[in-house]
């Protein structure tokens, strides 16, 4: 019967009870003032969506004369919301970023928070319009770059067809008509653009874009057992191991976010924490030295 229910509504209701639930499973409470807050909708609005929550899972909520609020049932058992911590975290950071604002976000009651800097990249809103929109009609757009191995900059063309993050920097992979190869360029470092002309490129022939490779990581062998447990928790690993599935093209970022992009032996094993047990398979010496991802720098 629920299922048939949460069938029938529209997505504007199925977001305000995914809502009411977000609200319950962290904070406790829910009243008509927090729907309203969020939604923009009327006093009546608020109610029903209230009503209708409780029609679904009584057992979910009662309400709290003294407080003026629903609060969140010993028996809850969401029916819209799988409680997320990452979900959670990734609103404050937004917002701690300055990318949402504080009334955009689902959290009533904030905690005390803050996020180390992150240097702000100075890509062009109107260079990322160009490169999203010749993504979006497989076109090559000749782009002004400034590359580290160049002392100016040189216009050349080339055919995006993706765009991707490392975790500081944002890219497009695209193909480089002048090199004839896929390559990362760094938004960032793309100064100015002019004409686009057809593509025969294709997303497909970038083999590293589209394959994934797999990193095995476990806690340094020289921590001791009960530090290797700690490390194995930080990364919610099992039977000694994390899996992290990465496509190709990404690894030489992904490593060198994790730190595995050097020899551990070089750094302190508590400093080190955890190594990559499968780099042999990976081939991540000659991934170090030669950068499958063939980033134009």
């Amino acid at each position: 019967m629920v299922e048939t229910q949460k069938a029938d509504l529209r997505w504007g209701v199925e977001q305000r009870l995914e809502f009411i639930e977000f609200r319950l499973f962290w904070e406790g409470h829910v009243n008509r003032g927090d729907l309203m807050g969020a939604f923009g909708v009327s006093v009546n609005q608020a109610s029903t969506d209230l009503n209708r929550y409780i029609g679904m899972a009584p057992d979910n909520m009662q309400y709290d004369k003294s407080a003026r609020a629903y609060v969140r049932g010993t028996a809850f058992a969401p029916l819209y919301l799988k409680p997320d911590a990452s979900r959670y975290l990734a609103q404050l950071r937004s917002v701690a970023d300055g990318i949402l604002d504080r009334a955009d976000a689902w959290i009533g009651q904030f905690p005390s928070y803050d996020a180390t800097p992150t240097p702000a990249r100075g890509v062009n809103a109107k260079t990322l319009r160009s490169v999203i929109a010749a993504i979006r009609r497989s076109e090559a757009i000749e782009v002004k770059y400034q590359s580290l191995s160049r002392p100016e900059p040189s216009w050349r063309w080339i055919a995006p067809h993706a765009v991707g993050f490392d975790g500081f920097r944002w890219h497009t992979r695209a193909f480089c008509l002048t090199d004839q190869s896929f390559r990362d360029f760094l938004l960032s470092r793309i100064i100015e653009t002019r004409g686009t002309k057809p593509s025969e490129a294709e997303a497909e022939a970038d083999a590293d874009w589209n394959e994934q490779v797999t990193l095995e990581i476990g806690a340094h062998p020289e921590l001791s057992d009960t530090q290797q447990k700690v490390i194995a928790l930080d990364y919610g690993m099992r039977s000694g191991k994390a899996k992290i599935p990465v496509r190709k093209a990404l690894l030489y970022y992904a490593l060198k976010r994790l730190g595995l992009d050097t020899d551990p032996a070089a750094r302190r094993p508590q400093d080190q924490q955890i190594v990559l047990l499968n780099g042999a398979e990976l081939g991540t010496k000659p991934l170090a030295q030669t950068s499958v991802s063939r980033m134009e720098d």
